[in-house]
């Protein structure tokens, strides 16, 4: 099993949630209001005068046959506008209770 941490614009929500929906992928938490900057020159998103953009994110644990889908239809979400951005990072989960 993996753990996939999702962070995106604000305005990508609906559009995570969607294709979290269409790849049968039930369980998630969301984060609403996330602050941060890409490391790739990203824009900050701080909610702010200056920086007025929010970023949201999405955990959610997937078997591992599941992951390069969704790790695709993320970097396809990206490529319709690489300026709002979206990014997954991937990690092992050892135990779950």
């Amino acid at each position: 099993m993996k753990a996939v941490f999702i962070v995106f614009n604000q305005a990508n929500t609906s559009r995570v949630e969607y294709l979290l929906d269409q790849l049968k992928i039930n369980g998630f938490t969301l984060f609403e209001e996330v602050q941060g900057r890409g490391s790739n020159g990203g824009e900050p998103r701080r909610g702010t005068h200056t920086w007025p953009e929010m970023n949201s994110a999405v955990i959610t644990m997937v078997e591992d046959d599941k992951v390069s889908d969704l790790l695709d239809c993320v970097h396809r979400l990206d490529l319709r506008n690489q300026d709002v951005g979206v990014r997954a990072f991937v990690w092992n989960i050892e135990q779950s209770i």
